[in-house]
This record gives C-alpha cells, structure tokens and sequence, in this order.
C-alpha cells in the first residue's frame, strides 16, 4: 500500500510540474528554443548524475540494446516531442495542441496491457477517457489545420514513448540513472536541431529573468519530475500512471495563478472534476482474478 501511495504521489507531482511549463515559458519567447532546451537539460542532467553520486549508486554498464533504448528515450520522449510542440504551435491554437496530447492517457491504458500480453482493463480505459475529457475541458478546444493535427500527434507519440521507452530500463538502471542518461542524450540532439534551424545563434547569454525561467525548468521540470515520474511507473504501471497526466492542465491552472498571467473560470473547475473523477475511477484496486470453473470428470464405474 505504501509503495503504491508514493507512486500515486510521484505521478502526480511529476505531471503538475510538468503542467506549470507554460506558465514558465513566455520568459523564453525570445531566447533560442532549440538551445533553450539543450541547456535545460544538460543541467538537469548534471544536477541527477550530482545525485546519483551523493546516493553512491554503482556504475552500471549498458548493453547494446539498453543503450539504443535509452537514444530512443531521449530521441523520442524528450527532443522528438519538444520539436512537436514547438513546430505544431505555428500551424494550430495552443489549446488544440494540448487537447490532442491529453489523450495519452487513454494510449497507454490500451497500449501497456497489450505490450505486457494481457487485456486492457475496461475501467482503467474508461477512467482514461473521463481523465482526457477532463484535460480536454481545463485545456479548452482550439483551432488546427491538417499540419497542426499531425503534428500535434507526433507530441502525442512523443509523450507516450516518455513512458513506454522507459520502463525496460527501470528494473536495471532506476530511476536517477534513466532520469539522467536520456537528458544526457537529448543535449546533442537538440543541439543538432538548434543548429540547423538558428545556426551560429544557437545560445547566447541569458537575461535575468531567462535565467531564472531556464533555472526552474532545469530543476524542477526536468530533474525533480522526470525522477518522481520515472519512480512512480514501475509502482502503479503505465496504464495507471497515465492516468496522472491529468494534472498537467492543473499545474497550469495553478502557474497562471501564481504568475498572474491568468484567470480560471468554469471549464477548469469542470475539468478538474472530471479528472479526479477519473483518478478514483481508475485507481481503485485492481479485481481479484476470478478462476475458471472446473468441472469434474465422471469416472465410469
């Protein structure tokens, strides 16, 4: 019970951290987006190998096909997505964008289960849905053209292999250590795409308040939640911890507060509703299995 509450709490505070990403980014609309992220992450990634050292954890080689999952981590989960999201939000209205990705709940509802050979379980999948109307409705529905769309579908993607990518290195490595070898490979990625779309104006040197916008997103949204999401999957499964993205809408909700840069009316309260109708609905303790019926076989006399 004690393992499955902390998992509870770690999705949670790993995706309302992740939700107050937007209320941070408007600091950075004119810094680099490419070597903003590359930044973000390369300190993030020195600050969880900081931590890893303090906890001692022991070196751990990787094999062949550890390595390539964690560059497709990275490549996918973390610098595929961030391209998504910045490329889909010139073709379609932000709300539209997040509306898509909210979905990722009920991807891995269906997707965990079928990857793992066992059947998806309806009321985990329906929770997902009521989870994802809620984001939907907190995030409010945009507009897109057919760029937009599949863009925003390839942030989708992007969100789900976060996940799924992950957790065959989570038995091995941990959670530090996936947290902080895939940030680690999305810094050259990125780097390679800021140079192809800003060339030599790649990364310059911060304001104040870029710095401090940069700072948070490198401690909080990368190195703190990527470790409490990456801790809490292998303790609920992917399926259930999907089920927490519902709190991204949340933490925007609570950032634009804070910040002042907005103001929550019905449809969030709604939302929110919705979404921890959801949590209840799709956390509750899994049915006992119930066991096929055996039926005697007469002998004959």
């Amino acid at each position: 019970m004690a393992d499955r509450r902390r998992g509870m709490i770690g999705a949670a505070t790993a995706m309302f951290c992740v939700g107050t990403l937007t209320g941070v980014s408007p600091a950075l609309h004119a810094y680099p987006v490419y070597g903003g992220q590359a930044v973000r992450y390369a300190v993030g990634a020195i600050l969880l190998f900081a931590v890893a050292r303090a906890r001692k954890l022991p070196a751990v080689r990787l094999t062949g096909r550890e390595l390539l999952l964690v560059v497709l981590l990275a490549l996918v989960g973390l610098a595929a997505f961030n391209v998504f999201i910045v490329e889909s939000t010139r073709h379609a209205d932000p709300a539209m964008v997040g509306t898509i990705v909210a979905t990722v709940p009920i991807v891995l509802a269906v997707a965990t289960p079928l990857m793992e050979g066992r059947r998806p379980t309806p009321y985990v999948v329906v929770a997902s849905v009521v989870v994802a109307a809620g984001a939907a409705v907190t995030i409010g529905l945009g507009s897109a053209t057919f760029t937009g769309v599949l863009l925003a579908l390839g942030a989708l993607g992007g969100e789900v292999g976060f996940s799924l990518l992950a957790i065959p290195l989570l038995p091995k490595l941990g959670a530090i250590r996936v947290a902080a070898y895939s940030a680690t490979a999305a810094v050259p990625l990125l780097l390679v795409a800021g140079l192809v779309v800003d060339g030599p104006r790649l990364v310059r040197a911060p304001t104040l308040s870029e710095t401090a916008a940069l700072g948070y997103l490198a401690v909080v949204v990368t190195a703190f939640a990527f470790f409490c999401w990456y801790d809490a999957l292998p303790r609920l499964g992917a399926d259930r911890a999907g089920l927490f993205s519902g709190f991204l809408p949340l933490g925007t909700i609570v950032a634009a507060l804070v910040l002042g840069t907005g103001h929550p009316g019905w449809p969030e309260f709604l939302g929110a509703a919705l979404v921890i109708a959801g949590l209840l609905l799709g956390l509750q303790p899994a049915p006992a299995p119930v066991p096929m019926p055996s039926h005697a076989v007469e002998q004959p006399e």
